[in-house]
């Protein structure tokens, strides 16, 4: 089960409407640039809600999610 914390995502959308996260806003105002979205995809087996991003930040690469309008992030 993930241990899920909302965050705010600035996002751009493509021609064909595909999202794509392009600054993540943390609670306490801290801001990371997403560098790069590796691999959009949805849970096969239920395991989260809406749609996984990996994308890379700060060259790490780290797990994004998004359930509807609203964006959350694992805090494990």
């Amino acid at each position: 089960m993930l241990n899920r914390v909302d965050v705010s995502v600035k996002e751009a959308r493509d021609a064909d409407g595909n999202i794509r996260p392009k600054v993540l806003h943390w609670h306490d105002g801290r801001e990371w640039l997403v560098e790069r979205v590796l691999h959009v995809c949805r849970s096969p087996d239920g395991d989260y809600a809406g749609t996984r991003y990996a994308v890379l930040i700060a060259g790490v690469e780290k797990y994004l999610y998004r359930d509807g309008e609203q964006w959350y992030v694992d805090a494990a």
